[in-house]
């Protein structure tokens, strides 16, 4: 990622609550995320909402997100960006409190509520996808690469909090308490508004600062590239925070607050560390893509294949650590490979992470219901002395080995079309920069 031109001691005073702001919406933005697949077993025990329909939730929670990525690609000048983020932190409370109130209110008809409220909240996370990198990208500093390695290891520690509250919360009152729980976490993101509304913007748009003579046709290639590398890296991630919580109740029977503290926040804290330590030490992002989708390759296919407990836990957790630079690398390839990326190229690879994280958990869901209520999982099971569920999930996990399989491939292409065509993708400055 290129270091920002002139910048001033007093120009990154200027925007250093705005970078806080951004920071505070990205922390607070990780109970959209992770708060809903925490209570897909209460919700189904409550409600009894089946597999493919919690999948379902997490697929409208995404696709949501794919629709307000697909239209700041094509309209971002339409908007006032200004204006957008400064409420983004107030839709995300909005849409927790119909997810929270209407299921308490309707309880026959819950799962409507659920699915209100998730597109609300979607709305939100859409937003802050497509705008808050390219914010911290826009804002003057010495050190870019470390502020958007910083911003997205908020979400992982976000979620480690998300957990930790959540567990401690549903052990102490009862998972029967759950919206109490859903209404607290609803109350953040105005921290994060006020701080907007108090902030100055930076400008946004770089796409105006390219030069004319740029290869614009190797720059909507290697723009591609990138979102096809984001794709797979979000399948990658997503499969697993979404299913881990999950995954370790009834497949591997780890009680819930052990598999929540030990497992999905240990996942969520290798998620953060990785983007500290690549912010801190990191170089050769290609390089850390490739060895991020060979780890989390091979942690699927050991989750999914071993019948050991401990090596299977094991494995779901370090997924963390492999997955941890797919989403926010992809971002920093971007920055180093093509000049001048607007609103609408971070919009178009927060568009292809969405669809990534869309698809992959809802494939996830579909497997398990398959697998669980056919006669393969019952044979399969009888012959490996594993419930029908847990072949279930155990093959929703092999199935999704190959997204990061074909990550791989990506980047291997990825490696040859950049070393091959640097000097054309690249602007001048920067080549005599590195010379």
């Amino acid at each position: 990622m290129r270091k920002n031109k002139n910048v001033g001691g007093m120009s990154a005073l200027k925007f250093k609550r705005t970078k806080f702001a951004c920071y505070a919406a990205y922390f607070t933005m990780s109970s959209v995320f992770c708060l809903p697949p925490l209570l897909f077993m209460t919700l189904r025990d409550m409600y009894g909402i089946s597999y493919t329909l919690l999948g379902t939730l997490v697929l409208v929670n995404f696709c949501t997100q794919l629709g307000i990525d697909l239209i700041f690609t094509a309209f971002s000048k339409k908007f006032n960006v200004q204006k957008v983020v400064k409420v983004m932190p107030l839709i995300t409370s909005l849409g927790l409190l119909i997810y929270a109130i209407f299921p308490m209110l309707f309880p026959r008809i819950a799962y409507v509520g659920l699915l209100l409220g998730t597109v609300t909240f979607s709305v939100s996370a859409g937003l802050s996808e497509v705008l808050l990198s390219p914010m911290i990208a826009a804002i003057p500093s010495e050190n870019p690469q470390r502020d958007m390695s910083f911003l997205h290891s908020l979400y992982a520690f976000g979620v480690f909090t998300v957990v930790v509250i959540s567990t401690l919360f549903l052990k102490l009152f009862g998972t029967e308490n759950w919206m109490y729980l859903t209404m607290f976490f609803a109350a953040l993101p105005i921290s994060a508004a006020v701080l907007f509304m108090l902030s100055p913007m930076p400008n946004m748009d770089k796409s105006e600062n390219v030069s004319k003579s740029t290869n614009t046709k190797r720059r909507t290639l290697a723009t591609a590239l990138c979102a096809a590398c984001i794709f797979f890296g979000s399948c990658a991630e997503n499969v697993m925070s979404n299913w881990v919580s999950s995954y370790m109740e009834n497949a591997l029977h780890i009680d819930k607050a052990v598999g929540d503290i030990l497992g999905v926040a240990a996942f969520a804290i290798l998620l953060g560390l990785t983007r500290i330590a690549y912010a801190r030490f990191g170089k050769n992002i290609i390089l850390v893509l490739l060895i991020g989708m060979i780890g989390a390759a091979a942690c699927y296919l050991a989750a999914g294949l071993s019948t050991s407990v401990i090596l299977s836990f094991i494995a779901c957790i370090l997924t963390g650590m492999f997955t941890g630079m797919l989403w926010p690398g992809s971002l920093i390839m971007l920055e180093e490979n093509v000049d001048g990326p607007s609103v609408g190229a971070y919009a178009l690879m927060a568009a292809s992470g969405d669809l990534g994280a869309s698809v992959a958990p809802q494939l996830m869901g579909i497997v398990v219901d398959g697998v669980s209520g056919s006669t393969f999982g019952a044979k399969m099971g009888v012959k490996l002395g594993l419930t029908a569920e847990q072949v279930g999930l155990k093959t929703g996990m092999l199935i999704s080995a190959l997204f990061p399989i074909l990550g791989i491939a990506v980047v291997l292409v990825i490696m040859r079309y950049f070393r091959k065509g640097k000097k054309s993708v690249l602007p001048i400055e920067n080549i005599s920069n590195k010379a």
